[in-house]
């Protein structure tokens, strides 16, 4: 049991070492400079056509459009 405990506290006090910046500063966390823009995709997924489940996806919601 005194494992388990000791672990819980570890954890707490790491996650209030991690929210520090904000606590202190107002400043969220921020993501990795570019992230995905800076391996030059435009999105997500750089697939050039969408897969055969995305367009009967795709085509669903073009009919609830209509």
């Amino acid at each position: 049991m005194l494992t388990f405990l000791a672990t819980f506290v570890v954890f707490v006090l790491v996650i209030f070492g991690m929210s520090l910046g904000w606590i202190v500063k107002r400043k969220s966390i921020q993501g990795s400079c570019g992230g995905i823009s800076s391996l030059g995709m435009e999105k997500v997924c750089d697939c050039p056509e969408p897969c055969d489940a995305r367009k009967k996806r795709m085509a669903r919601e073009q009919q609830r459009i209509i």
